[in-house]
């Protein structure tokens, strides 16, 4: 009986939901109208609370296009903390129990984000450091470039099964472990969007590189991304481009026009093209049937990419090898681990075989017969 109430009462805050809308007034306000535990991921791009002092001028007195709206100005420190409590509590009680959150900030507000999450609650992932190629001079030089921002990465407790689809971010970079260094231009040329007399619609509009790779790593198709600070849209965006639903929030009726303007553009693609990849999914394959089916043969003999360390396949499996250490048995994890004095190893990806002068991984033949239980 309990669990038909909870489908029940899921199914209603679904459609709850203002799926694809965006939200006109106070993002407090406006996050207290949603239902709990009703979001995936919230990614948060809030005032940066700059303190500026007077305006920012180039060598030849032309004055720096800045951050000068009224968003962004706040009397003192404790009048900007209570308004980033009360939305931060907020993101908290809407993002469902395996939610996660991204804020990203500059050095002027996100060491004091980053204390506020952990004190409610929320449990650090990783913090981001997105490197800018091309950014904005120190002009006055007094300073260093400031170069990048930082993007912390947290999920709604420190037990949340949080996703993460690590095989997807290898994809983007190459086939390496995304790293928590990403190097990406500020928004700049046709995808800056502009007012009619050629000026920045949004002082601080995002790149859609960033958002994809924050998107893509940690949601799934038809996830709802909720963006509090919706600005002209970079969030809503992309999230329509991978087949997620988005929320935004924003107060600016200019902001919102351009988003919406923005949003009527876009064509979302093909959701099976969209979902990732997740390797971790896939039927489990032991390295005795690539034996049992033929694809190698026992007293094969297989090689790190390197030749320096080297196996021979026996019948049951497992692998025989022998270096200055002695003699070594065991899986093609286990031995390839030994051989190389590791605690662990992938042997799929550590060990090749050569079959009419190409060398290939092992792995080649588990994709094989992966393929074959799919047909």
């Amino acid at each position: 009986m309990m669990k038909t109430t909870t489908k029940t009462a899921d199914k209603k805050v679904k459609s709850d939901l203002p799926r694809n809308k965006i939200l006109q007034g106070d993002c407090i306000e406006m996050m207290k109208s949603l239902p709990a535990r009703s979001i995936d991921l919230i990614f948060a791009d809030p005032p940066y609370n700059l303190q500026l002092g007077g305006d920012l001028t180039r060598p030849d007195n032309s004055k720096v296009a800045g951050v000068e709206d009224e968003w962004d100005k706040f009397s003192s420190f404790g009048e900007y903390d209570r308004f980033s409590r009360a939305w931060l509590l907020e993101a908290k009680r809407l993002l469902k129990d395996d939610g996660a959150i991204w804020v990203i900030g500059s050095y002027h507000n996100i060491f004091r984000l980053g204390a506020m999450l952990q004190d409610l609650g929320f449990w650090i992932l990783n913090d981001i450091v997105w490197r800018k190629t091309n950014p904005m001079p120190n002009f006055r030089g007094r300073r260093f470039t400031n170069a990048h921002e930082t993007l912390i990465w947290a999920s709604k407790s420190e037990s949340a099964k949080y996703r993460f689809n690590y095989d997807a971010m290898k994809a983007l970079n190459e086939d390496l472990q995304m790293r928590s260094d990403w190097t990406i231009p500020l928004c700049t040329g046709g995808e800056r969007l502009k007012k009619t007399d050629g000026q920045k619609a949004h002082p601080t509009q995002k790149p859609e590189a960033l958002l994809h790779r924050v998107i893509m790593s940690s949601t799934n198709t038809g996830d709802v991304v909720l963006d509090p600070f919706f600005g002209t849209g970079t969030t809503g965006a992309v999230a329509k481009k991978l087949g997620r639903d988005f929320i935004g929030i924003e107060r600016e009726s200019e902001y919102i026009a351009h988003a919406q303007e923005r949003l009527k553009s876009i064509k979302a693609g093909d959701d099976e093209m969209l979902k990732p990849i997740e390797k971790r999914a896939e039927p489990r394959v032991p390295f005795g049937t690539v034996i049992e089916q033929g694809l190698l043969e026992p007293g094969t003999v297989l090689f790190d990419h390197t030749r320096r360390f080297s196996a021979r396949v026996r019948a049951d499996g497992n692998l025989v090898a022998r270096n200055h250490t002695g003699d070594h048995k065991g899986s093609i994890h286990k031995v390839g681990a030994a051989l190389q004095g590791l605690p662990s190893c992938n042997g799929w990806t550590f060990w090749h075989f050569e079959n009419k002068g190409k060398v290939w991984p092992i792995d080649v033949l588990r994709q094989e017969i992966r393929s074959q239980m799919q047909e």
